[in-house]
């Protein structure tokens, strides 16, 4: 088939190497002159300097992925990328600075998390107990509960302390969402992927390059070697469906897959809707309502420099507040950056972008000691859908031969890498 695909981030990436692969001819059309979407090198025509004059090449917010992250793995090896070699493969790790809280043992999968609780710093027995019954429950139950269960609800017999230091943190990271708010079948599935779904799940990866060159300019490179086309500056304000193929850029596609941001994708396809037969037309006004009806969450990379600074690991746990925002810091000097560079990451991010700077030096200062200077605060204000309980996701499939992908679309993962990979995959499989 001839497909066009709307977006070059992670997920349209995905789907364009997939696509690729099964046998079909495409197109890929991106709007800006960067590819990556969120998750790549900041680009602009300023070079960035450290303080001290080092130029510096930042991220557009700092990410992770974890060993349950299995087609973003797979996808990485595909496009000529090894994981052993770009990311640093260490133990689960939710420690603070003073070393206490928790570190996965180094022993298999599931007991490495057994051992991490058992082990951990600064628990008592019965924070302890209470995580373990927990964990013994979720398990007996599949990892299911009901749609409607936030995670605070679902963990509201932990003990505060294992509540504040790690379901907390545990689930703003990966839903981008406050517990309160958060769903629970959601992050039990992240759970029961990470401590029991595959050997080494619970291992956490955190990138020695920049994400454009973790995945992006790789599958880019990959694409057009195997005859792929990728189109950028050239954004799709608007297609038309003719018989059974879609004209877009004066081109006809036997497909098109919207790869864009939620509220693009629902702007690019709502005049379809006018056009289209009464059954098709309601089906594709279903998926806009669907779309325009989720809620984001913000997230703040606040970047800062200290000469002669380094961490005592990679990634460290803050004590987070309303005064005191991220919930982790990352020594980019350990992950193949300049030294003395640090990342504080505020996720589900509150106020300004000034604010949040200022507040985030005032906590670097308070819990690490140190005196950071400034370098560049990224705030991504619709960086994810919010993950409340029984939330209507929009379907992969919108209209014969259009469907669409990206970390929003039904599935079982919140917003992350690994959810718009997955998204990728899953919608070539529909071609």
């Amino acid at each position: 088939m001839k497909v066009a695909i709307i977006g070059a981030g992670w997920a349209g990436l995905a789907a364009a190497v997939k696509a690729t692969q099964a046998g079909h001819r495409v197109t890929v059309f991106e709007a800006s002159h960067a590819i990556g979407g969120r998750a790549r090198v900041i680009t602009s025509s300023t070079t960035r300097t450290l303080p001290d004059g080092m130029p510096v090449r930042l991220d557009n917010g700092q990410h992770i992925l974890i060993g349950a992250y299995t087609e973003a793995l797979a996808l990485l090896r595909l496009v000529g990328i090894s994981p052993e070699a770009a990311l640093l493969d260490l133990p689960m790790t939710l420690q603070f600075p003073d070393g206490l809280g928790l570190r996965f043992a180094a022993w298999p999968t599931p007991l490495d998390a057994l051992g991490g609780i058992l082990q951990a710093r600064g628990w008592s027995p019965g924070d302890k107990w209470s995580l373990l019954r927990a964990a013994l429950g979720w398990k007996r139950q599949s990892f299911n509960c009901a749609d409607t269960l936030s995670v605070a609800e679902l963990c509201r017999h932990l003990t505060p302390k294992i509540n504040a230091e790690l379901i907390d943190p545990l689930c703003v990271s990966a839903l981008n969402t406050a517990p309160e708010q958060s769903s629970a079948q959601v992050f039990l599935r992240v759970m029961r992927d990470a401590l029991f779904g595959v050997p080494g799940g619970s291992r956490l990866l955190l990138p020695r390059m920049d994400l454009s060159a973790l995945f992006p300019d790789a599958a880019a490179s990959w694409l057009l070697a195997r005859g792929g086309l990728l189109k950028l500056g050239q954004r799709v304000g608007s297609m038309q469906m003719q018989g059974r193929q879609w004209l877009v850029q004066s081109e006809l596609f036997d497909a098109v897959i919207l790869a864009t941001s939620a509220s693009q994708a629902a702007q690019v396809i709502n005049a379809c809707a006018k056009e289209a037969s009464p059954a098709v037309a309601a089906k594709v006004q279903n998926w806009v309502d669907t779309t325009q009806a989720l809620q984001f969450e913000a997230i703040a990379t606040v970047y800062a420099w200290a000469p002669q600074t380094s961490l005592p690991q990679p990634m460290l746990a803050l004590h987070s507040s309303a005064q005191q925002p991220a919930q982790f810091v990352f020594d980019r000097g350990q992950l193949g950056g300049p030294a003395g560079l640090l990342a504080f990451v505020v996720s589900a991010a509150q106020g300004e972008r000034a604010t949040l700077q200022t507040q985030v030096l005032a906590q670097a200062q308070a819990q690490l000691g140190l005196a950071l200077q400034p370098v560049q605060t990224v705030l991504e204000k619709r960086a994810t859908f919010a993950c409340t309980p029984g939330l209507q996701r929009p379907p992969i499939d919108i209209a014969p031969g259009l469907l669409a992908c990206g970390d929003y679309v039904a599935g079982p993962y919140p917003a992350t890498l690994e959810g718009a990979v997955r998204s990728g995959c899953a919608v070539v499989a529909l071609l």
